[in-house]
């Protein structure tokens, strides 16, 4: 209780915590639908975490909107690594005076997070920056994925205090599954940045092209097949539910029962995610807070997480 005070007091970490918050509202509204389902300390952990994720990835493909002192003119690269940079000194020195970076970092050292997580992080940042596609799922999952998703559930475990050491396996899969959604619903963007998440393999094999941007019978056909998958990986995220306490049990099932809607939402519009982004509607999140906290983070899991 004493620390939380003395973080609490301090005007640089308050404000830091505070623009954590602010990226994670503004950007990852499911986290943060999630996480107000936590006690407040908890609860800025989580938005920490998503903040140096969310900043690696602005650093990369949006620098002017990032505010952290790596030079937005720089090539995205040196961007990447100037900010890798920043968050290493930090760990080592136990502070920053950039509010943002000495939030993070009082949150990683306060939860013990394992230093080797932020290594895959970034080596799976540094990738985008060279690789435009995938050759199998395969590819993708280990040699990508790996290290911008499933490290990202490892890097929440230490926030949510598992009481079975087991949680590991499913919080992994749920970062998977959160990273494949969006792969999945934001095609369209991805296009636009020159890349394509889809595995190569499972596109030629349908005789599929993203590039036309349009609705066709093989293109509806490997959807199905990449939402197949992430049901998958949502069923077995699932598992991990039961291995928290309470709390972080109604957080995770929101975030989950969530996100996995986006994936009926996807079907619903005829597997049509060029012409716009498909969200969960703000009623439907509300309903489903609603009913965890009425009915327990167990009910309708595993999946199809909700039919929308």
């Amino acid at each position: 209780m004493h620390d939380a005070v003395s973080r609490a007091a301090d005007p640089l970490l308050s404000q830091g915590y505070s623009r954590c918050r602010e990226l994670t509202r503004r950007h990852g509204t499911t986290y943060y639908w999630g996480a107000r389902l936590l006690p407040p300390e908890q609860r800025r952990d989580v938005y920490a975490v998503y903040a140096l994720c969310r900043l690696a990835d602005d650093i990369v493909d949006e620098p002017e909107t990032v505010q952290v002192p790596v030079p937005a003119d720089a090539d995205p690269g040196v961007r990447l690594r100037g900010f890798q940079a920043l968050f290493t000194t930090a760990l080592a020195d136990g502070g920053s005076t950039d509010p943002v970076m000495a939030a993070v970092v009082d949150s990683v050292r306060r939860r013990g997070t394992d230093p080797e997580c932020f290594d895959r992080f970034f080596r799976a940042m540094e990738l985008d920056l060279t690789r435009e596609t995938w050759a199998t799922w395969e590819e993708l999952r280990d040699g990508y994925m790996e290290g911008s998703a499933a490290v990202i559930g490892e890097m929440m475990l230490p926030v949510l205090e598992p009481v079975n050491p087991a949680a590991k396996g499913p919080a992994r899969s749920l970062g998977l599954a959160f990273q494949l959604t969006n792969f999945l619903r934001d095609v369209g963007e991805d296009l636009d940045r020159g890349r394509v998440y889809l595995p190569q393999a499972d596109l030629a094999r349908h005789g599929a092209d993203p590039h036309t941007r349009t609705v066709t019978p093989a293109w509806r056909a490997v959807m199905a097949e990449q939402i197949k998958r992430n049901r998958e990986l949502y069923r077995d995220a699932s598992r991990g539910v039961a291995m928290l306490p309470p709390r972080s049990a109604r957080c995770v099932a929101t975030a989950l029962r969530m996100y996995a809607l986006i994936l009926d939402r996807i079907e619903a519009a005829d597997y049509d995610v060029f012409s716009e982004r498909r969200r969960v509607p703000r009623r439907v999140k509300v309903a489903i807070v609603s009913d965890v906290l009425a009915r327990g983070p167990l009910r309708r899991l595993p999946g199809p997480v909700d039919g929308g």
